[in-house]
Order: C-alpha cells, then sequence, then structure tokens
C-alpha cells in the first residue's frame, strides 16, 4: 500500500493542477484576443466556458467518483484534461477554443471531486485529517500566488499557447503518481446519478451567462437577451421541482431553511464575485490600462496574491476571540475597501498606489479564503458534510462565472459610454464604429480597434480609448466593492443567528 504522505502529495498537486489552470490564462487574454480576433465577448467566453462547464459538473463528478471509484476518475479526468489542453494549445479559432475549455472544465471537475475523496478517504482521524487539508490548503495557496507570475513568464517568452501546452508533461507526471499512490475506493452507499438534476442546472446557468455576455452587444431589452433569461428562469425552476422529487437528491434544498447555512453559503458567493474574481479580471487592466507586458502583469498580481496568501494564518487567530458574523464581516468589508481603493488607483495613480489597493483586496479574501468552507461545513450534520461540500463549490466557481458575467458587462458597457462620449467631439463621423471598437479596446486588442479609423485620427483617438477603458474599470471596481458591502452585513446578520439543533435537523429535515 502506498504512503498516505505519497497519497496526499499526489492527490495535492491534482487539485494545484486546476487552480494553475483556472489563473494561469488570465494573463495571456489580452494576446488570445490579439491572435484570434476576438472581442471583450469573445475573451469572457475563453474564461467562462471552462468555469461553467466545472461549475455545473462537480456535483455529478462527485458521484461519479463515489460509485465508480475515485481513481478511475482521477485517470479519466487526467486524460481528458490532458486532451483538452493540447486542443486549447492548438485552436485555430475561439470557437474551437472555448469548446476545449469546456472539456477541460469537465475534466477539472473530475480531478477536483476525486481528489479531494481521495484525501478524505484516506485520512481519518481528526489530527491527521486536520494536518493533511493544512497541507493542501498550502498547496492551493502557493498555486493561487504564482500562477500569474508563471502565466507572464510563458505568454512573454513562449507564447499563449504554450499555456495550455505545459499542462501536457504535468498531466503524464500525475497519470503516474496516482497509478503508483492512489488505491481505488468508492462508496457503497453513494446517492444515484441524477442526469435531469444536472442538466437543467448547467442549462439554467448556462443561459444565464450567455444572457449577461452577449447583452452589451444585443442589448439588455433585446428579445435575445429577454429571452435567455426567461429560458433560464424556468430550467432552474424544472430544477428546484427535480431535487424537491427525490429522495435522496443531489442538493437537499432542505438546508436552505437554516439561516446560518444560507449566511456561509452567501459569504462564499460574495468571497468568489467580488474577490476572487479579481484574479482573472486585474490582469486585464494591469495590460490594458496601465500598458504593462503580460510578464510585468503577472509579477503585478503579487501583491494581491502574496496577502491572499498570508491572511488566512491572521483568520485562525481571529476565529479564537470573534465570532463567524465577525469575521465574515470583516472579511467582506476589507474587500469592499480593496476594490474601491483599487478604482481610485485606476483613475488618479500609477501602479504604486494600485499595489497598496491590491494588497488592501488581497488580505480581504485570504481572511475570507481560510473561513468560508469551514463554516458551511459547521452549518450541517456530518452525514451532509459531502452535499455541503459540493454545494459550496459549485456556489464559489458559479459564482465566479456570474460574477465574469455581470462585471464584464459593466466594463464592456461603461467603456463604450465613455468612447461614445469621447468620440463625439474628437471623430463624429466614426460614431458607428464605437460599439465595435469598445469590445476591442476591452479585449486589449488597441490595434484592432484602431484599425477601424482613418490613419489621421489613431494617434488622438489612441489615449482617449485607453482612458475610455480605465473608467470602465474603475465603473467595475466600485461595482464590485459596493456589492461586497452589502454583503457583509447581510451575512453578518444571517451568521449572527441562533444555530439549528443538529440532530433535530437530521432527524426532521428542518
Amino acid at each position: 500500500m502506498p504512503s498516505a504522505r505519497f497519497t496526499l502529495l499526489t492527490a495535492s498537486l491534482v487539485c494545484a493542477l486546476i487552480i494553475l489552470d483556472t489563473n494561469i490564462v488570465a494573463v495571456s487574454l489580452p494576446s488570445i484576443a490579439r491572435d484570434l480576433a476576438g472581442s471583450f465577448a469573445d475573451i469572457e467566453w475563453v474564461v467562462s466556458a471552462y468555469l461553467l462547464a466545472f461549475a455545473a459538473c462537480l456535483l455529478p463528478a462527485g458521484s461519479l467518483a463515489d460509485r465508480f471509484g475515485r481513481r478511475r476518475m482521477l485517470l479519466l479526468g487526467l486524460v481528458l484534461f490532458g486532451i483538452a489542453s493540447l486542443a486549447c494549445g492548438a485552436a485555430p479559432s475561439l470557437l474551437f477554443l472555448d469548446m476545449a475549455r469546456a472539456a477541460k472544465g469537465v475534466g477539472a471537475a473530475l480531478l477536483l471531486t476525486s481528489a479531494l475523496a481521495a484525501i478524505g478517504n484516506r485520512f481519518h482521524e481528526p489530527q491527521e485529517r486536520m494536518r493533511a487539508w493544512a497541507f493542501w490548503g498550502a498547496c492551493m495557496g502557493a498555486t493561487i500566488t504564482f500562477a500569474p507570475l508563471l502565466g507572464g513568464i510563458i505568454a512573454s517568452t513562449l507564447g499563449w499557447r504554450w499555456i495550455f501546452y505545459i499542462n501536457l508533461p504535468l498531466v503524464a507526471v500525475l497519470a503516474v503518481m496516482v497509478l503508483y499512490s492512489v488505491d481505488e475506493s468508492r462508496d457503497s452507499a453513494a446517492a444515484r446519478l441524477d442526469p435531469w438534476g444536472s442538466l437543467t442546472f448547467a442549462g439554467g446557468l448556462g443561459y444565464l451567462i450567455w444572457a449577461m455576455i452577449d447583452a452589451s452587444q444585443v442589448g439588455w431589452g433585446s428579445a435575445q437577451t429577454l429571452g435567455r433569461l426567461v429560458i433560464s428562469a424556468f430550467l432552474f425552476g424544472v430544477f428546484v421541482m427535480v431535487e424537491r422529487s427525490q429522495q435522496r437528491p443531489m442538493i437537499d434544498l432542505r438546508v436552505m431553511r437554516s439561516a446560518r447555512f444560507v449566511g456561509a453559503l452567501l459569504g462564499m458567493f460574495a468571497y468568489a464575485a467580488c474577490a476572487q474574481v479579481m484574479m482573472t479580471l486585474l490582469p486585464l487592466y494591469l495590460q490594458n490600462g496601465l500598458q504593462l507586458s503580460a510578464l510585468a502583469a503577472g509579477a503585478g498580481m503579487l501583491p494581491f496574491a502574496v496577502a491572499m496568501l498570508l491572511m488566512p494564518r491572521v483568520g485562525m487567530r481571529l476565529a479564537a476571540h470573534c465570532s463567524a458574523a465577525q469575521v465574515f464581516a470583516l472579511g467582506l468589508m476589507l474587500v469592499g475597501v480593496g476594490n474601491l481603493l483599487c478604482a481610485w488607483a485606476a483613475n488618479h495613480g500609477g501602479y504604486s498606489a494600485f499595489a497598496v489597493a491590491s494588497l488592501v483586496l488581497g488580505a480581504g479574501a485570504g481572511l475570507l479564503n481560510g473561513d468560508t468552507q469551514k463554516n458551511i461545513m459547521a452549518c450541517v450534520p456530518r452525514e451532509r458534510t459531502g452535499m455541503a461540500s459540493g454545494l459550496s463549490t459549485t456556489t464559489r466557481f458559479g459564482a465566479i462565472v456570474l460574477a465574469i458575467g455581470v462585471l464584464g458587462a459593466v466594463l464592456a458597457a461603461r467603456t463604450g459610454q465613455l468612447m461614445k462620449e469621447a468620440m463625439a467631439v474628437v471623430a463624429p463621423a466614426h460614431l458607428g464604429e464605437v460599439t465595435a471598437m469598445a469590445t476591442r479596446v476591452a479585449a486589449g486588442d488597441l490595434a484592432a480597434a484602431l484599425a477601424m479609423l482613418d490613419p489621421a485620427l489613431r494617434a488622438e483617438v489612441a489615449p482617449l480609448a485607453r482612458q475610455a477603458f480605465i473608467g470602465g474599470f474603475e465603473s467595475v471596481l466600485h461595482v464590485a466593492g459596493i456589492a461586497a458591502m452589502v454583503f457583509a452585513i447581510v451575512v453578518g446578520v444571517l451568521l449572527s443567528r441562533p444555530p439549528v439543533q443538529l440532530e433535530a435537523w437530521a432527524e426532521h429535515g428542518a
């Protein structure tokens, strides 16, 4: 039998691969937009296709791992992840890249759920399990810290396609490690697969994201946007009915009767939507707003990432003296203040002011990152922790997808408005091209945007376009900052409610 430490190392590195791929791509998005002639909506889909498939498949992937074996699903996930990475690197078009990214998201869901289950299956004693999860958390934190820098190095030297090709040797090494370090394990009492629940949830989330990403181009009041929102609401409604009609549902909706559980879940949502999403969005500002290279943008994310890595230790000490409601509220308030400071720095200072502001934002994110999952688990009976963990992870990545859609729409709309105002003064004859130009500017392809103008106007419009992007990003940070502060109040109130008696809950479904 392989050693427990070898199993822990393998499972942790598998999870680190997923975190690496989630965060490393953000730095290369402007390069992808320029190379494949993409608009801002197109590069949103490069991120969202992966996260949407990932979030939608997490719960069914956990059922598959329990039913058919964690080791087998780990190997299947690695194969799918590797093939999809190869396809991403060789993508001839953005549509092909999006499809490959979605396939990679399915593989990532298989990997994460199987790796976490393998750790849980191998470590049983409370102390050794606590040490195992501490090591796992350290691996995740280190990966989050250095992923943007690594992405910048690769994009600046080898090109964006190697962001994906680099996964191939890593997948091969991890497959060998899985074969030698992970014993096969199953859960004989695993819940049955829930295809209708999985499909309706994925469809509802997919139509919602589609509506938000395309709304900036077709209009929020257009038939396309409204139709997609209606279909999304219908599918989510069907999902709720499907889950309520089953004896052992994929998501037991009765847990939503606990105010503390809802508060903890909203805390996870707010953390992901207002803080974690900035790992994807801030590199766009550093490259398109401050005109930094991909390498410099990756290095520029270090204040945010390092603060996020170190603050969970502070959170552990605070938890000994403060309630969960107080820690959550403090973390979300720091996130709100950090976003608002970043907004001020975007329009009034250079990188130095931004670095200090992102340090505050990262501190809030780190405080929450160490506390969200723990508090969600503390709100449910022991026999429901598996379901709660899956719901928590789905909420995290679902929130990131939703935030990219909402904040991306804010960025596109505000950038377009500011460009229209500027163009009305310097080039009124080109107002018809403003929408197309704005979406190229937001994507980081300023050259393609300026190519739509007469050569004599390009030098005058270039700084105006850059300032329009900065103004759009300032609005994004304002929205995220205010939202975080509102969530701080709501989550703090909900978590202050008296805890539900878990024994009574388990017995009566309260």
